[in-house]
């Protein structure tokens, strides 16, 4: 199994390398990179590139969560204006997978900027249609319970589309705008494990499955200072979200969640060029009639990596954590295109903030392959020191 991986591995990274060295004119070979050149309307030799930029990967992948796949993952970037060299890149990465345990998935983050920066878009759609696991509520149920397809496993089918319309407050880095969520799940193939659960029973779960319909609406409120959005090497973001759900918009219950996150990033010019120290924190509490599928999580491609996704979910999930970034910088094209993170964070889930069920601690390490300027495919393996597991993720853009 370990040799399988370590082969999986290898085919993967080539896949990215070859990909990024045929098909991108935008690194330069120069070891003097600098910033203003990163997002350069021209190449080195004074001809204009595209607005619109792409870039693919493909081949045999692994993620923790659906174990071997064969995966796809793409990366858009323009402007919506392409006259205007001030306004800030649209970002559109695009991932899909056939699972060797079985369905296919198919998921898409959209960070699109109109009108000089005025108006943001943020959101993601996503469809699924394969097995996942569910292992019941709260810090101790979750960490003893047995992963497996007797004891956690079910199949989702799901599409999932939700997001925010910002709108800047005048001059100012704020931005305010409407949130919505829908998403409809059926699930099917229960475990006997997931049918015996008092949560998925109370919710109205049977051995057939269940049917789980969200529809909200709520306001989102950002203060925004990165430089580039999708991989920043400077400035703050701090964000609060909120959303409601009930039956009279077409939710099957009543329940909400706010949340709040805080991101900072610093170049440290002293070691380098392209060196980010990056630093993040959030909470999201949720209340009411909260669907399980909908708990806050911890264990994810995005927070605690190293965690199996969901694994660890209540009705209140924190977290904190620090990454270091690091580009190489040489005169040769492939390795300038090449970089590692490390990073260091701990979280926790309980029924609210102050009953915190237990610490969940973490840290890892990731190669980083450029295949756009300022554009990084990354691979990611984190430690679980709980259960003293290793986990493995393949993402298009930074984790944060």
């Amino acid at each position: 199994m370990k040799s399988h991986f370590i082969k999986t591995f290898i085919v993967t990274l080539l896949c990215c390398i070859q990909f990024n060295v045929l098909g991108q004119d935008v690194a330069s070979s120069d070891s003097t990179i600098v910033e203003s050149l990163i997002d350069a309307d021209t190449t080195k030799s004074g001809k204009p590139r595209k607005n619109l930029r792409f870039s693919i990967l493909g081949g045999p992948g692994y993620t923790p969560d659906y174990g071997f796949l064969i995966g796809m993952s793409m990366l858009f970037t323009f402007r919506m204006d392409k006259d205007d060299k001030e306004l800030k890149r649209s970002v559109v990465p695009i991932a899909g997978a056939w699972l060797s345990s079985g369905g296919f998935n198919l998921i898409a983050k959209p960070q699109l900027f109109f009108n000089h920066d005025r108006i943001r878009y943020f959101g993601q759609v996503q469809y699924r249609n394969n097995y996942d696991n569910y292992y019941g509520v709260g810090f101790l149920n979750n960490q003893s319970m047995e992963r497996s397809d007797s004891t956690t496993q079910y199949f989702q089918n799901s599409i999932a589309i939700f997001g925010s319309v910002l709108f800047r407050l005048k001059d100012s880095d704020f931005f305010v705008g409407p949130s919505f969520d829908y998403t409809n799940r059926n699930l099917s193939e229960i475990s006997a494990g997931v049918a015996s659960d008092p949560t998925y029973i109370e919710q109205g779960g049977t051995d057939a499955g269940m049917n789980i319909q969200n529809i909200g609406i709520g306001f989102e409120i950002s203060y925004d200072t990165r430089d580039i959005p999708a991989n920043a090497w400077r400035g703050i973001y701090f964000d609060i979200t909120a959303r409601y759900y009930d039956q009279w918009m077409g939710s099957d219950t009543k329940w909400g969640f706010l949340s709040a996150e805080y991101r900072q990033y610093k170049l440290l010019p002293f070691l380098g060029k392209r060196k980010v120290l990056a630093w993040t924190g959030k909470i999201r509490s949720s209340y009411g009639d909260v669907p399980f599928t909908d708990m806050s999580l911890i264990g994810s491609p995005f927070d605690l990596r190293g965690y199996y996704l969901g694994q660890y979910r209540d009705k209140t999930s924190a977290f904190a954590m620090a990454e270091f970034r690091s580009m190489f910088n040489s005169k040769s094209k492939l390795i300038s295109k090449l970089g590692y993170a490390v990073w260091g964070g701990a979280g926790m889930v309980g029924p609210d903030l102050f009953h915190p069920g237990g610490l969940l601690p973490n840290f890892g390490a990731g190669l980083r392959v450029q295949v756009q300027p300022r554009m990084n495919f990354r691979i990611d393996l984190g430690r679980d020191p709980l259960s003293k597991q290793n986990l493995v993720y393949f993402n298009m853009t930074e984790a944060f």
